[in-house]
């Protein structure tokens, strides 16, 4: 029994080793820059702002959002330079955008194409100059899916970040 108990220990102390071995990991951003790379002095990220939904019934969401749960719903806002309608969700420390197509050419007419019954459409997290910030992400090769600044629902300078650079997910940098 003894041996049994030192045999296992030995088993034991080996695998315990092997699990403290570094583990090569896999990398699934497709920038070409290194990942410890920060934002530099010129521009810091802020908080969160809202979190976008793009929904199929906009009018079925919002009553979701304010008679279930009971949370600060907004009246839909068309915004045609947009190409979608929205409703706003007030969660105290956030927001959510209810985000509804205008129309075919809507891009989000296009996700719910492929996401009938909808779903998380992108993030958008606050950055302090958004200029500096566009400048130093390009430098790091992380692409955006316009060339310039627009001015978003909030009415405040925005961009989106591909997806594919930040993995997986659209991230929307807007001005604070």
């Amino acid at each position: 029994m003894a041996r049994a108990l030192k045999a296992t220990a030995a088993n034991s102390v080996g695998l315990f080793s092997r699990l403290h071995a570094p583990v090569q990991t896999v990398r699934a951003f497709s920038t070409s820059q290194p990942l410890d790379q920060v934002a530099g002095p010129v521009w810091n990220l802020g908080r969160l702002n809202h979190v976008a939904i793009a929904v199929p019934d906009l009018e079925k969401a919002a009553a979701f959002y304010k008679n279930i749960l009971g949370a600060q719903v907004s009246e839909a806002v068309p915004l045609p330079e947009h190409g979608v309608s929205v409703v706003f969700v007030n969660l105290g420390n956030t927001k959510m955008e209810l985000l509804h197509p205008l129309g075919s050419e809507s891009p989000i007419a296009g996700f719910l194409q492929k996401n009938k019954a909808g779903g998380m459409h992108h993030i958008c997290i606050e950055v302090d100059n958004i200029n500096a910030a566009v400048m130093d992400l390009k430098k790091k090769k992380i692409r955006s899916l316009s060339e310039e600044v627009k001015i978003g629902a909030h009415g405040k300078p925005v961009i989106f970040l591909h997806p594919k650079d930040c993995g997986g997910v659209l991230v929307e940098l807007e001005q604070a």
